[in-house]
């Protein structure tokens, strides 16, 4: 008796050490397991873990300096150019603010950057005016999940401000000195994802398609068929197209989710020549 009876107290001396360290459990996690809150912080950590991790954008991290360098001239250009005339994106404002166009420009031409028009930027080529920019990337709708084709890199600029919103710019530039300066700029100011190619924008980039969006800043005469053909449903493109008078014009291209294309007069233009294959006579389906 005496041996059951000294169980008996040791477990009953336990009691009170095991209840309170119950409750100091239930005090730290906040709410019993099997209460309706218990049971709904089960289910949400369940959906936590069984959902899938969210892949974030490759975009830069804005380290370089020339990010922080003249970002007055900027938002005055974004307010007094953009802003103005109807351009509403706030992410097109944001990349417009963020992207250093000075960056993008040969030295002499460095203090006009950002005045309201476009610059010679060497080989016969210009960077845009920053409007025509921001319109342009405004009208593809671009999102954080965007895979974007650039037809005719030139300075690198369009397809930086586009690789602020989109996950990937895939862009192509027929001359090589500028397919070469504009890799040299995008990578020092960290623009992982953008990937140039030397090459005739004419055939697109296959291999990297279907796009979400393609943007053209060259005229042509016509519209280059594999550009429509890597288009994908759902998808917008943009560029000027030169009629038999020598008039220029945007016209936005949409494909619908049957693959029907729609096109759209949007605003006229002024752009350099497209060359290439697009400059020889038409003769079948290009390969």
């Amino acid at each position: 008796m005496a041996a059951n009876r000294e169980g008996w107290i040791r477990v009953r001396g336990s009691l009170p050490a095991l209840v309170l360290g119950l409750l100091l459990l239930a005090l730290a996690t906040g709410v019993s397991s099997s209460s309706p809150k218990g049971l709904a912080c089960r289910r949400e950590t369940a959906k936590t873990q069984e959902a899938p991790v969210r892949q974030e954008p490759n975009q830069p991290r804005h380290s370089h300096p020339a990010f922080q360098e003249r970002v007055k001239e900027r938002r005055q250009m974004v307010l007094r150019q953009i802003e103005l005339r109807g351009v509403t994106d706030p992410s097109v404002l944001e990349a417009m603010r963020a992207v250093p166009r000075h960056a993008f420009v040969p030295s002499a031409q460095r203090a006009y950057a950002y005045e309201d028009r476009p610059l010679y930027i060497g080989h016969e080529q210009t960077i845009s005016q920053p409007y025509i920019v921001a319109f342009m990337t405004e009208a593809l709708r671009l999102d954080p999940n965007s895979t974007v084709l650039e037809i005719g890199t030139g300075s690198g600029y369009q397809a930086a401000v586009c690789a602020q919103i989109a996950r990937e710019v895939h862009t192509i530039e027929i001359v090589e000195p500028l397919a070469k300066s504009a890799t040299e700029v995008l990578a020092q100011l960290g623009y992982t994802n953008v990937h140039v190619k030397a090459g005739d924008g004419y055939f697109g980039w296959p291999e990297k398609g279907p796009f979400d969006a393609i943007i053209g800043t060259a005229a042509a005469g016509q519209v280059p068929p594999p550009l429509i053909e890597q288009l994908k449903k759902g998808g917008r493109m943009i560029l000027p197209v030169e009629d038999d008078y020598g008039l220029q014009r945007l016209i936005l291209l949409t494909k619908d989710e049957q693959g029907q294309l729609h096109s759209k007069d949007v605003l006229p233009v002024r752009f350099v020549p497209m060359t290439g294959r697009v400059q020889e006579p038409s003769k079948g389906p290009d390969r």
